[in-house]
């Protein structure tokens, strides 16, 4: 069977995501699907909104045909370590092809673009030195450097679904069978909106947005009902939310009581960055303010979000440094019908260990996710369930059923 990989976090599942897992299915002529999901601590630095069980539900239901778990070491990372562990795990799973959402270009555009990168490596950082950085992100900086050197190429990296696309191409070419590449131009809102639209195609963000603010206060979901799958609208309103808010406490303690030098052994605490940490943690009453505080010109909001999670989860560099080198294990989260047969044709061939159930004699291969599972528990607790322990993939059925073995 031929197979297509997704890289996704679902936070949470819409109608964008539905079209783009028919798409994918369509444009790459795959039998299967296989979703790559983040666990619970997601790219741009967040807790995802409902745990990775219920979106691999939503995911099952909405047509993907596996699921695996993108661990938290690569899913809370900037584009290249995220394409990493996300490319990685395809690999692994003998995938055929990828298939990404972008803004612009086709997946040719990707892949060339990935080969002139690195073909011209030393031209390219040698434009870096010579361009000033006027407090530009590294992508308005590429940006810069490929108008000059690549004035025709198709792809703006001030978008970050491009910037995705661009680090899987350029992870995809270091493997000796590269996957087929597959773009998938967006439709509807823009990634960072936040207003829900009437056109049924509104972003992650307007959602979360809209279901956030419907646990303080009575807000009709009915807006809701246009822009997500039934299935995934039932499941998010039936289980617990959470957002940074919830984990605000656990953080304010983490930094009040950890000395400077504990502070610097964290993964990614740098450049005397603890320093603001320590002052603004004394003034802050909330996340948001928090962050607003802390943040300048020289660190953006989504890098100290990372920072944030590194911290609650006490992420050290030196294990940091280990779990970066590549994926130990595809953590299986569910699976319909025709993923289990696909499991069964390539089981063989699996060059890391395949987790279906985490369990005492392979938690080695999981201690970082095992204690984001805890952590992450923590912030609607006796409410979430245990995320890694003895939870056996979700069994995809029937169309609106679900099956849990555990």
């Amino acid at each position: 069977m031929k197979s297509c990989g997704v890289v996704v976090e679902y936070n949470p599942l819409h109608n964008g995501h539905v079209y783009h897992l028919k798409k994918a299915r369509e444009v790459s002529g795959a039998d299967i699907i296989i979703a790559v999901m983040s666990g619970n601590f997601l790219q741009r630095g967040e807790p995802a909104i409902v745990d990775k069980w219920t979106r691999t539900q939503m995911a099952l239901a909405a047509g993907a045909d596996i699921v695996i778990e993108l661990p938290v070491a690569f899913s809370a990372q900037p584009a290249d370590h995220f394409a990493k562990g996300a490319v990685g795990l395809l690999q692994a799973m003998k995938c055929d092809a990828i298939c990404f959402g972008s803004e612009s270009g086709e997946g040719s555009d990707y892949q060339k673009l990935a080969q002139f990168l690195n073909q011209h490596t030393a031209a390219i950082n040698q434009r870096f030195k010579e361009n000033k950085n006027q407090g530009q992100t590294y992508a308005s900086q590429m940006e810069q450097v490929l108008k000059e050197l690549l004035p025709s190429q198709p792809i703006a990296l001030s978008t970050p679904n491009n910037i995705l696309g661009l680090a899987y191409a350029k992870e995809n070419l270091l493997y000796e069978k590269p996957m087929e590449l597959y773009a998938l131009r967006r439709i509807g809102s823009a990634y960072h909106d936040e207003e829900l639209i009437e056109q049924n195609f509104s972003s992650a963000t307007a959602i979360r947005k809209k279901l956030l603010e419907k646990n303080q206060k009575a807000v009709s979901l009915e807006e809701l009902k246009a822009n997500m799958p039934a299935s995934s609208l039932e499941l998010i309103t039936d289980n617990p939310l959470v957002s940074w808010e919830n984990y605000w406490p656990y953080l304010k303690y983490q930094i009040e009581v950890q000395s400077l030098e504990e502070l610097r052994s964290i993964y990614q605490v740098t450049e005397g960055i603890e320093y603001r940490l320590k002052e603004c943690i004394q003034e802050a009453n909330s996340f948001e303010q928090f962050i607003s505080l802390v943040k300048n010109k020289r660190v953006s909001w989504t890098r100290l979000q990372r920072m944030c999670v590194y911290i609650l989860l006490q992420l050290k560099k030196e294990d940091m440094v280990k779990e970066l080198q590549k994926p130990k294990a595809v953590h299986l989260l569910g699976f319909s019908l025709l993923g289990r047969k696909y499991l069964q044709e390539i089981k063989k061939e699996l060059t890391i260990p395949l987790i279906a159930n985490v369990t005492k004699k392979n938690k080695k291969l999981w201690t970082l996710d095992i204690k984001a599972g805890k952590i992450y528990q923590m912030g609607q607790l006796g409410l979430i369930k245990e995320q890694d322990y003895y939870r056996q993939p979700l069994n995809f059925y029937f169309e609106n059923t679900y099956e849990n073995k555990a």
